[in-house]
Formats: C-alpha cells, sequence, structure tokens
C-alpha cells in the first residue's frame, strides 16, 4: 500500500491547488525555455480565470509582472525536495510538467536568507505534498460561466 506522500487524487482541481498554494507566501515562479529564464518573487494570489481560445489560463496580475498559465498545457505537478545549488540547506519545489514531462512552470519556496524559511512555510509545502501526492494529474474545472464544450471548441 502506497504512503499518502506518493498517493495522488486526480479529483483535485488545478484551480484548487493555486488556491492551496497562496498559503506558501513566498515562492520564486521560474519559467525556463530554450532561450531564457525567467525568475520572479512572489506568491500565487489573486488568482482570475479566463478561458480564450487558445485554452483556460490562470492569471495573476502583480505590480511588477503578470502571470498566465495556460491551465489545459499542465498535465502533471510534481513536489521535489533538492539541496540549493548555492549554500548548503534544502530547497522546496513543485514543477508543473507538460505532456512531455518538461516543466513549465517551477514554483520554488523563496527564502529571505539563503535556508531562512518564513515560519510555518516549509511545513505548508509539506501539507500540500501530503494531500495531493508527490506527483498528480490534476484536473481543470469548467470556468464560471462556460461550459466544458466551450473548452474543446
Amino acid at each position: 500500500m502506497a504512503d499518502a506522500a506518493t498517493m495522488s487524487d486526480s479529483s483535485f482541481s488545478l484551480q484548487q491547488f493555486l488556491r492551496d498554494c497562496e498559503q506558501l507566501g513566498l515562492l520564486r515562479l521560474v519559467v525556463t525555455n530554450e532561450v531564457a529564464v525567467l525568475e520572479v518573487r512572489s506568491p500565487l494570489s489573486k488568482i482570475f480565470y479566463a478561458e480564450l481560445p487558445k485554452g483556460r489560463y490562470a492569471n495573476m496580475h502583480a505590480e511588477d509582472f503578470e502571470f498566465h498559465l495556460n491551465m489545459d498545457q499542465v498535465a502533471k505537478i510534481r513536489f521535489e525536495e533538492g539541496q540549493a545549488k548555492r549554500g548548503n540547506f534544502p530547497t522546496y519545489a513543485i514543477r508543473f510538467l507538460d505532456g512531455q514531462d518538461k516543466s513549465i512552470l517551477s514554483a520554488f519556496l523563496q527564502w529571505g536568507k539563503p535556508g531562512e524559511y518564513a515560519e510555518g512555510q516549509v511545513a505548508a509545502w509539506h501539507a500540500l505534498r501530503q494531500r495531493y501526492g508527490s506527483e498528480w494529474q490534476p484536473v481543470v474545472d469548467p470556468l464560471p460561466g462556460h461550459s466544458s464544450s466551450a473548452a474543446e471548441a
């Protein structure tokens, strides 16, 4: 029998997960492609949703940046613990993966001083991993005011 840290429940929606990520506090959001890397420090908060011809999007507007995630392209979410590249302390990441297991977004717990996370931040990350499993395939709930057939068109 698998323990709760490795079990996943595909009935959890990506929207609920993003709401639950608010409790993680300050994150380092990282988007990488073949040409560039973009990193920004921000909590995931005040997310709103929109359906566009390219997909259903989770959006966030902050003072210095905007965030748009095509939820239809998120095939899997994985929790990963690691070691900092600079410094001797643990890191805590959430990887949003596409259908080819390629990272499309990484969300790392962000520290103040290296290795000094905010009070309760690491416990919140572990609680999310316990709830969702080490790896799981999210579902995307229909957006309010939109039928599921509209999303498939």
